[in-house]
């Protein structure tokens, strides 16, 4: 843990920005990471499940990897979605981006194959020991159909590279378990915009946040006051975006959110790969309406 980099605060799970022909827009993409570093978003995941690594090819994940490190320009910190359900898959990933000025990788349960528990603890470490870059388990049992338990995250916590969990379950009670088993200093991150702040109140250093893609302004003030412990005035900058944290989901991830940004002009296109499609019609003015509660429109 002694070289693990300082990660906390609001860390946007960023969008990829497509055109319409489901190519990546790197100019666009440029201009997203820009967007960050001005709102005091604190670190960027790129290429996470809202950035659509599931339909991204493996050289397209680390271009974008690369050019998001590129248009950082070691303003804001850079962290690398590396999973994969295949062992041999995210290790090759892991060690494409070895020297590439990423601070750490973001890796997945396995999804669709649902591992042991044992399994999971031998695909984790497989990956920490082919490389010395700082890892971050993700634990999302919505989407893998599997549960990467505190028991588990507490062993590997003692492989001296894996220095945190982002914890998608909404469980809030899991932040002090994780602490207890793994030691006080392993980053646990909030995988779940609403209940984020409860999770900080019980020492999570933060949220992966898909919320921070349209509100980074107010997401990172919001975790600048939980850590300063200053819980009653984050809430309320948390209320005013509740309905963001929930209603963003109302159709799969990423698809409210890439709408969002396409109607904040924050891309030039809404368009997902296939099999995401855009967000409904009947969707729309749900979304809108938490846009309009946060005072983003």
């Amino acid at each position: 843990m002694s070289n693990a980099p300082l990660l906390q605060g609001s860390i946007v799970a960023l969008v990829t920005p497509m055109n319409n022909h489901g190519e990546v827009d790197f100019e666009n993409l440029k201009q997203l990471v820009e967007y960050h570093v001005q709102a005091g978003t604190d670190a960027i995941v790129s290429v996470g499940t809202t950035g659509e690594s599931a339909t991204l090819s493996i050289e397209e994940n680390v271009k974008v990897i690369l050019k998001t490190v590129e248009f950082a320009a070691g303003r804001i910190p850079v962290i690398a979605g590396t999973g994969a359900n295949a062992t041999s898959e995210a290790v090759t990933m892991t060690k494409l981006l070895n020297n590439s000025g990423i601070v750490g990788c973001l890796s997945v349960v396995p999804y669709y194959n649902k591992p042991t528990q044992e399994g999971m603890y031998q695909h984790f470490k497989a990956i920490a020991e082919c490389t010395d870059i700082p890892q971050i388990l993700y634990n999302v049992p919505g989407r893998t159909g599997s549960d990467l338990l505190p028991e588990t995250v507490g062993r590997l916590s003692a492989i001296p590279n894996i220095i945190g969990i982002k914890e998608a379950t909404g469980d809030i009670s899991r932040v002090q378990k994780i602490k207890q088993l793994a030691g006080k200093d392993f980053f646990v991150f909030s995988g779940d915009d609403a209940s984020c702040l409860e999770a900080m109140k019980l020492g999570a250093e933060g949220v992966i946040s898909v919320t921070s893609n349209v509100a980074p302004k107010a997401m990172a003030e919001m975790c600048r006051l939980a850590r300063q412990g200053h819980f009653s005035e984050a809430e309320t900058v948390n209320q005013r975006l509740m309905p963001l944290h929930k209603n963003l989901f109302i159709e799969s991830n990423p698809i409210p959110v890439k709408w969002a940004c396409y109607k904040l002009g924050l891309i030039a296109d809404p368009t997902l790969r296939l099999p995401l499609t855009l967000l409904s019609e009947s969707a729309q003015p749900v979304v809108l309406d938490a846009l309009n509660f946060a005072g983003l429109r």
